[in-house]
């Protein structure tokens, strides 16, 4: 059966097949509201030609299904798990970015079995406020009424420092335009009613990276601090002269400290 989301898979062992013990483990990375799976371009080129990287299109996001109404977190997580194993990824590394994040911590409350390490960028775990809920259903509403432009026209120079290269403002610009506003909207109120994580990061058997760009005011560094505090086995990195993503903005710093993390994980397995 064909997967519902659209993804790219690439690497050694990105074959439905066992790969050898020794094997370095998979590598699942989760795209950020209102983005796609592009948004992991830097770190596929990076990390592909040594091990299996899966990116995949939440739905409503990408080249995937849009499905109107409310996506809530335990169905991006469905969804996911579904996918791998339809790829045949067993056990893996899972990593995701604000929302993708969030759906990472959902992931490990699902199914905590097949994961053997957490890369949370750029989230947080504390549930939605009163005030929260009801700005994102408006923002919902908005981008149901005006479509996605005027939104990511606003947002831009959040989402990446105003400083970030042309390039890459481009591109994190053209993943928000693209994006449907019916996904994003359904995706919005799912987020609004999301669960408390906190208790759950405490609970957390496998070693985490928690990242965070310094110049973030979605999720600054006190919410990446607080991650790790609750986590039992996790290290802190924050990325210098990088916003709400930085992944794009400083990939070479955000990839180094990516790439210390797995080969620990590489070498416990």
């Amino acid at each position: 059966m064909a997967p519902l989301l659209a993804y790219e898979d690439k690497g050694p062992d990105s074959l439905p097949s066992s790969p050898a013990p020794s094997s370095p483990l998979p590598l699942v990375l989760v795209h950020g509201h209102p983005f796609d799976r592009t948004m992991w371009a830097p770190q596929v080129a990076a990390f592909a030609p040594g091990r299996r990287v899966v990116t995949p299109d939440l739905r409503g996001y990408g080249a995937s299904p849009v499905v109107p109404g409310i996506t809530p977190l335990s169905r991006f997580a469905e969804d996911l798990a579904e996918l791998l194993d339809e790829l045949k990824v067993e056990t893996f590394v899972l990593g995701g970015l604000s929302m993708g994040g969030q759906i990472v911590m959902e992931c490990y409350r699902q199914f905590p079995e097949r994961i053997r390490g957490l890369v949370l960028a750029d989230t947080f775990a504390a549930p939605e406020t009163d005030e929260g809920r009801r700005t994102r259903r408006a923002m919902a509403d908005r981008l149901l009424r005006e479509g996605m432009r005027g939104y990511a026209d606003e947002v831009l120079e959040k989402m990446v420092s105003p400083h970030a290269d042309p390039q890459v403002k481009a591109h994190v610009h053209r993943m928000m335009t693209a994006t449907a506003p019916e996904g994003a909207a359904a995706a919005l109120r799912g987020r609004a009613e999301r669960p408390d994580y906190r208790e759950l990061l405490t609970r957390v058997t496998v070693p985490a990276l928690v990242v965070v760009g310094e110049e973030d005011t979605y999720t600054p560094v006190a919410d990446a601090e607080a991650l790790h505090a609750a986590l039992p086995d996790s290290t802190l990195r924050v990325v210098r002269g990088a916003a709400h993503m930085p992944n794009l903005e400083r990939p070479d710093e955000f990839n180094r400290v990516l790439a210390e993390f797995l080969a620990r994980l590489d070498g416990a397995s």
